[in-house]
């Protein structure tokens, strides 16, 4: 066992024994917390010192290319390049990577790339997990070409670095501007600047262009003591051509203690609004007080749902899963109101707006459990993304640093929209979102700045054809089948926001092309199928077929992509031809271990149980449908499997890409009992709860309550359910009913019931 896990183990031996001696609940819900879960595998997770949804993620970087560094760090790696300030949070893309620090003894001989095969720089340092250490709010590791420790804390906009040297004279920090995560892609630096205006202060702009276009990042940094500078700004070449260079190197004669501190802060619109920031966040030196302080706003967050059980296991999966759903979206206003917008002006707002929006992955379990435990805040992000919209022409697909990066499909901001809108969130510009919804509807890019690159994504002709056609003819668009049955949930979702806030006139037409789903589905082979534009059927057509982002679905095969109608079960079940054949089918999904075929198997495709892939977002309400046709214990006894198989304590413990929170969503609704099949519906379909209580404290003063009786591991099915002590009729509650405050009580047992069988 290596350290971080006997650091681990004795912490929550700790924790139980003081919850025992006390005789009462345990408060510190971050001593659960594992932050290097999904830093192995693919979860693309970095372990570095953060609050929740910070502007700044100051973590170790460990590789600079390649898929697996799409957070910088990577669990299997030896060496550490530095410590970067931002970081993506479970993406399948890369970018990010901007200002890297680096402590050293001595000037490096060479401070550039040389070899372009290699993940290191030329000042890395070896480490060993034995000398790591995560926790929310802190994180060190020592550097041991160098003998130092290194050690940050943040608060939101301000990250605090506290490296301790052995004894020198020549104790030595590397700023890298033209550092990045992504030099192999199409990452490319376009503008730099770095300066040192007085022997403590220094501070830079740059702006990149890569999956964000004009990602624009400032930072101000200050050192506990004076340096002497040499700075590097000038034109190298890099593995994208030539690119401007802007390095420093900063030279300390004199440490006492032989300890050095360094504050960066960060600005998306420059450095006077990083200084601010700074000196409102953190204007003094006491690294300890802001780890404490960076703690305690952990514990906060995390105790906005509580849970018992003895299972200490199922315990760490689940506030480190709150954890990993509290990174993101990042705060994106300077402590002054001041943001960068979609329109690439400076805007000023009294109301904090906010980046990184993984809307595809994100609409299904992260903001419908956001509405719950912290819906003040969700409506901060669905005001972010209506003034995006505003700002830009077109509500985003996927935002980052305000730039429209139009990845992966649907336009799901309409998703996240009604569902608030329906579960009471008004305090947004309401007639602009509808607009918004409309022009994503219907394709409309006027006035959208974005690069003409991107246009084909934000106005596909599929978008135009489902219109005259009724379908997405796949010889004219890509992943046609994928796209178009996200159109028509979103279309829906539309349907009900219009009825919902008046606008009567499109409520109809709306909920027509939210039966479009019904034009796919091919009764001969019970798929839903590529229809090309003079109405003939994909062929040959192969189910298990799988080419990755070139094919007629997304990041999953027909098998996968055919359950895909959350709005209208009842509508998928008559297609199949009633609840039976469709049973017969759902039950085929989950145990056939035919293997997926092709040259090129999407990678996404992860953590199957049969055909069913929980790595990848398509996939997540699947197991829930059982619930909808008479067959609960099916959705019980599924749900246990993917509790149970699919989330450990381990690096390599999450199936998929984390996806910005949402693999750890799902797995928070399901432990606790429920899931939102259909965002914009709001009800919640009853699972299998896996803690004995839960309590989540409402916005209202009121608390819902979960209290699971008889509740073991082989007790996965439910044999009786009240809700305020009235049984429930059917595998379902509302928001209105957690909203109110009640109370959920499930009995268990080992073998199905007979409750809820039609």
């Amino acid at each position: 066992m290596d350290k971080r896990k006997i650091v681990n183990s004795v912490i929550m031996l700790m924790t139980l024994a003081l919850t025992a001696s006390c005789g009462k609940k345990q408060n510190d819900y971050a001593a659960y917390v594992d932050p290097f879960v999904g830093t192995g595998g693919h979860g693309h997770v970095y372990p570095g010192a953060v609050v929740p949804y910070p502007m700044i993620q100051p973590s170790p970087d460990t590789r600079v290319f390649g898929w697996d560094a799409c957070a910088g760090y990577h669990y299997s790696d030896t060496t550490i390049n530095g410590f970067s300030q931002t970081h993506l949070s479970g993406t399948g893309c890369s970018d990010y990577g901007d200002i890297l620090i680096m402590p050293v003894i001595g000037t490096p001989a060479v401070i550039d790339r040389t070899d372009e095969e290699s993940q290191q720089m030329p000042y890395a340092s070896p480490f060993s997990h034995e000398n790591e250490t995560a926790e929310p709010g802190y994180y060190s590791v020592m550097l041991d070409t160098y003998g130092i420790k290194a050690e940050i804390t943040a608060t939101q906009r301000t990250a605090i670095y506290r490296f301790t040297f052995p004894q020198t004279d020549s104790a030595t920090l590397i700023v890298d501007l033209d550092y990045n995560l992504d030099v192999f892609g199409i990452q490319r630096n376009d503008i730099l600047a770095l300066s040192a205006p007085s022997d403590t202060v220094i501070q830079g702009s740059k702006q990149t262009k890569g999956w964000a276009w004009e990602q624009a990042i400032n930072f101000y940094a200050v050192t506990s003591q004076p340096f002497t500078c040499k700075l590097y700004t000038d034109t190298i070449t890099t593995p994208n051509g030539k690119e401007p260079r802007a390095k420093a190197i900063l030279t300390f004669p004199s440490l006492p203690d032989n300890t050095l501190l360094v504050k960066i802060a960060l600005s998306g619109v420059d450095t006077q609004g990083a200084a601010g920031n700074m000196q409102a966040e953190m204007p003094g030196w006491q690294f300890d007080e802001v780890r404490k302080a960076a703690r305690d706003e952990w514990n906060k967050a995390l105790s906005r749902v509580e849970v018992e059980t003895t299972d200490t296991e199922a315990m760490k999966i689940f506030y480190t899963s709150l954890y990993r759903a509290s990174l993101c979206p990042n705060l994106f206003t300077d402590i002054d109101g001041r943001y960068m917008g979609m329109d690439r002006k400076i805007h000023t707002t009294d109301r904090p707006i906010y980046t990184i929006f993984s809307l595809w992955d994100t609409f299904r379990a992260y903001h419908p459990m956001m509405t719950i435990i912290d819906p003040k805040l969700n409506a901060d992000f669905v005001n972010s993304l209506v003034e995006k919209y505003k700002e830009g022409g077109a509500l985003p697909m996927w935002e980052l640093a305000s730039n429209y990066t139009a990845t992966m499909i649907g336009y799901n901001a309409v998703s996240v929209i009604t569902d608030a809108y329906v579960k009471g969130t008004r305090d947004f510009d309401i007639e602009a979102a509808y607009a918004g919804m409309k022009k994503s509807s219907n394709g409309d890019t006027t006035g959208i700045i974005v690069p003409r690159a991107f246009m084909p994504y934000l106005q596909p002709e599929s978008k135009r054809l489902k219109e005259r056609l009724g379908y997405v003819p796949c010889d004219k668009e890509n992943e046609a089948v994928a796209k178009a049955l996200e159109y028509a949930y979103d279309d829906w979702c539309i349907s009900v926001f219009a009825a919902a806030t008046g606008h009567d006139e499109d409520t109809a037409a709306f909920a027509q092309r939210g039966r479009y789903y019904k034009n796919y589905y091919d009764a001969s082979t019970g798929f839903m199928r590529g229809k090309d534009s003079k109405g003939k059927w994909r062929t040959p057509f192969n189910p298990y077929a799988s080419n990755h982002r070139d094919d007629d679905y997304c990041e999953g095969i027909a098998w996968q992509w055919t359950w895909f109608v959350p709005h209208d079960v009842q509508g998928l079940v008559d297609l199949m031809g009633g609840k039976e054949a469709f049973v017969t089918k759902l039950d085929s999904l989950f145990y056939n271990e035919t293997p997926l075929q092709g040259d090129n198997v999407s990678a996404d495709i992860s953590g199957l149980i049969g055909l069913y892939a929980h790595g990848n977002e398509p996939s997540h309400h699947i197991a829930h449908l059982y619930n909808y046709v008479g067959y609960p214990e099916k959705t019980q006894a599924m749900l246990d499997s993917i509790l149970y198989s699919q989330y450990r304590i381990d690096p390599d413990g999450i199936s998929g890409n984390e996806d910005c929170g949402q693999m750890s969503a799902w797995y928070i609704l399901n432990s606790i009992g429920i899931y939102q099949v259909a965002p914009g519906n709001p009800v919640y379909s009853i699972g299998r709860p896996i803690f004995d209580h839960v309590a989540i404290p409402l916005e209202s003063g009121k608390t819902f309550t979960i209290t699971v009786n008889n509740n073991t591991r082989q007790n996965k099915y439910i044999q009786k359910a009240e809700l305020n002590g009235t049984p429930l009729a059917a595998p379902f509650i509302t928001h209105e009913d957690i909203m109110s405050g009640g109370q959920l009580v499930l009995d268990m047992g080992s073998a199905p019931s007979q409750i809820w069988k039609e």
